[in-house]
């Protein structure tokens, strides 16, 4: 059992450690640089009735930086083509999208899209449930401009509502900086090292046509994986910053919604083909495992089981606090970390029985039978 116990302590160590060496390196954007240059603002909108308001009018209250906001009406059956319309601003454009082709992903349809429609040469995607800070924007590209990169992204503050909101959205950080080396994302252009948020994304114009836009990921759920790696093979550049006080989104709104949405998009992160059953061994392990331990257990087994439980702690409430998150989260973290892992699981089983999971009225084709090639 002391055996067992070390490498329980193992696992639970190296996220820990590594996400406190990533926060020196995933940091808030500094002060705005000037001049900046003109930027458009490009929202896909499929059914967004209850958040497109507020993301558009988010984007034209931002400070400091000239712009356009160019929302693409992908097929909504509700209110969302309604509500732009009657947002009165000049630099506000409404255009539907065409049918959906065969083998392409409808966000990253309604994304390549947008991007032949902006007029600027810094493009901003940004999801329809994303609401910008006032000097967010300019901050966003003033990072772009500074790191050197050719796409940036990061994590939105995540407001959750619904308990399975709170038990597994935030684990978004905690996945992110607890096993990516981000010094790896600084020094290489090596595509393992990619990784960003498909929430927000700004680019160059030039080189985001240089990888052949959205088309090189038509049919991924996951841009915020592969998107970046598209740049990475590339040769190309991509950073994140923490953008918790710039944006702010609610993903999901029930559980339900949260279980489908981390569903359908698995299958390109933890739940890859090559990916699962390594993620499954270190995240029960680490993060799951030790409380099992400290009751089973007694004597010097019982005492590394305690560490590994207090590391797995320091890190969540750490990442509450800076993050912003859901106290009720990290209290009971090793049972969203169960959570996350059965979603996981529930993606790879619709794949082997040839059921992939559908999103916004959608049936989207399970491609990912293999990881796409890394460098």
């Amino acid at each position: 059992m002391i055996l067992f116990a070390q490498i329980v302590l193992v696992l639970a160590a190296f996220p820990t450690a590594l996400y406190f060496v990533n926060l020196l390196f995933y940091r808030p954007p500094r002060s705005i640089g000037t001049p900046l240059p003109a930027v458009s603002v490009l929202i896909p909108a499929r059914n967004e009735s209850l958040s497109i308001r507020a993301a558009v009018e988010s984007a034209l209250a931002s400070e400091g930086i000239e712009l356009e906001v160019i929302v693409l009406d992908d097929h909504s059956e509700d209110d969302t083509a309604s509500i732009v319309r009657s947002i009165t601003d000049d630099r506000v454009r409404l255009e539907s999208a065409p049918p959906l082709p065969d083998g392409w992903c409808g966000k990253q349809h309604a994304w390549y899209q947008l991007s032949k429609l902006a007029k600027y040469d810094v493009l901003c995607f940004v999801d329809a449930d994303v609401r910008l800070s006032r000097d967010g924007l300019a901050k966003m590209v003033t990072f772009l401009l500074r790191s050197k990169a050719e796409l940036v992204s990061g994590i939105p503050r995540q407001e959750t509502g619904t308990f399975l909101e709170r038990l597994v959205i935030p684990l978004i950080h905690f996945v992110l900086l607890g096993y990516l080396p981000m010094i790896g994302m600084r020094l290489s252009k090596w595509a393992s090292f990619g990784a960003g948020c498909g929430q927000w994304f700004v680019t160059h114009r030039t080189s985001y046509e240089a990888i052949g836009g959205h088309s090189a990921v038509k049919t991924s759920l996951h841009d915020g994986i592969t998107l970046p790696r598209a740049y990475r093979r590339a040769k190309l550049k991509t950073d994140m910053a923490d953008v918790t006080e710039l944006a702010t989104c609610r993903m999901y709104r029930t559980g339900r919604e949260v279980w489908y949405g981390l569903a359908k998009n698995a299958r390109e992160g933890m739940a890859a083909p090559a990916l699962i059953l390594p993620f499954t061994f270190m995240l029960f392990g680490g993060q799951v495992f030790p409380i099992i331990g400290v009751l089973i257990s007694d004597g010097i087994s019982q005492q590394l089981f305690l560490i590994a439980l207090a590391l797995t702690y320091l890190l969540r409430f750490d990442a509450a606090w800076r993050f912003q998150q859901s106290c009720w989260g990290a209290i009971l973290h090793p049972l969203g970390v169960l959570v996350l892992l059965m979603i996981q699981w529930y993606a790879t089983f619709r794949h082997w029985i040839g059921r992939p999971i559908g999103w916004k009225g959608r049936s989207h084709p399970d491609m990912m039978d293999t990881p796409s090639p890394n460098v």
